[in-house]
């Protein structure tokens, strides 16, 4: 069984790493770093963000997120610290609290990545977002009732639509405020 094989690292950069364990080739993060998915929701809007990807080579439609302890010297930060961070860099809004809802995977076949979903809690618009300067982000806060529409209008442009998304739109996932 290939599990029982030892890991091996075929190639890494600053940020992925190319793995082999068996004949099952697949990437992750280099240097423990995570992610940070941030579910933004009140009075019935969700706040999302839309930035070109270079791997799609396409602008993407998604949660806000980041990582976590990228940064030297920030190894030991923690999901919530990052996610308040992230949704303020991204968003413009700063989030009171953060509920940690779980760690979850995205692609496990072919990627060893989890993220820390995170729920923001209290939020107030205390910026126009955007991302870094090396980042060009575009905020929506879209009607919840009204996601699927939007998705399908952003989809119709030719963006390609983040998985993360579709639990919004799936009934009790996530509850209102």
């Amino acid at each position: 069984m290939d599990s029982d094989e030892p890991e091996e690292i075929v190639w890494q950069g600053k940020f992925i790493t190319a793995k082999r364990r068996g004949k099952w080739e697949y990437a992750g993060r280099a240097r423990g770093i995570r992610a940070a998915a941030i579910v933004a929701i009140e009075d019935g809007h969700v706040l999302l963000v839309e930035q070109h990807r270079v791997p799609l080579g396409k602008v993407c439609l998604e949660l806000p997120a980041g990582l976590i302890g990228d940064d030297d010297g920030a190894e030991d930060e923690s999901a919530e610290t990052a996610a308040i961070r992230e949704l303020e860099e991204e968003t413009g809004y700063r989030a009171e609290r953060m509920e940690n809802l779980g760690e979850f995977y995205s692609s496990p076949g072919m990627v060893s990545e989890s993220f820390t979903l995170l729920r923001a809690h209290g939020l107030t618009k205390v910026g126009e977002g955007g991302g870094t300067e090396s980042e060009d982000i575009t905020v929506h806060r879209a009607r919840l009732a009204e996601l699927p529409q939007f998705v399908a209008q952003r989809r119709a442009l030719g963006h390609g639509i983040d998985v993360r998304i579709a639990m919004l739109m799936a009934a009790g996932f996530i509850g209102e405020d």
